[in-house]
């Protein structure tokens, strides 16, 4: 079985988006409380950036800013990629490792935001999908008994 971003991965999810406006140290405190990675920041209900722990760490911590004055706006990845919710997560893992993503906004083919998945959900997929299909084959090769004792 090969799952697809919607609804095998991510269903249900309730979405964290937040304006450009916003002070990275708010942001950074949405994302502490909510216990997520990364926020996808709209304009006028579209999706016009994404802001990450490691936005935190390289444009803000490391580059010396201000958290409390610099805004979104400043360090946000603008237009970020995205997958559709009928995506493979296999695809969207492997897109995720060329481009060096942690976190991909799901977003309808009208821009409807609908989800954001995580590497490490599409990871659990993958492995899931892996190992089923090892199960099967296994059952395939061997009958239905095998693995269990004589």
């Amino acid at each position: 079985m090969h799952r697809r971003i919607v609804p095998d991965i991510v269903s249900n999810q309730s979405l964290s988006t937040v304006q450009a406006t916003m002070t990275v140290r708010d942001a950074a405190r949405e994302m502490a409380a909510k216990r997520i990675g990364a926020l996808m920041i709209t304009d006028q209900g579209r999706l016009s950036g994404i802001f990450t722990e490691r936005d935190v760490m390289t444009k803000v911590v490391a580059a010396g800013r201000d958290p409390d004055t610099t805004t979104l706006a400043e360090v946000m990845t603008r237009d970020p990629d995205t997958v559709r919710p009928d995506s493979l997560a296999l695809k969207a893992l492997e897109m995720m490792r060329e481009s060096g993503y942690r976190h991909l906004p799901v977003v309808e083919a009208d821009g409807r935001i609908v989800a954001i998945v995580s590497i490490r959900d599409l990871y659990f997929a993958v492995k899931t999908d892996l190992e089923e299909d090892i199960q099967e084959r296994e059952a395939f090769l061997f009958g239905s008994g095998y693995g269990t004792p004589a």
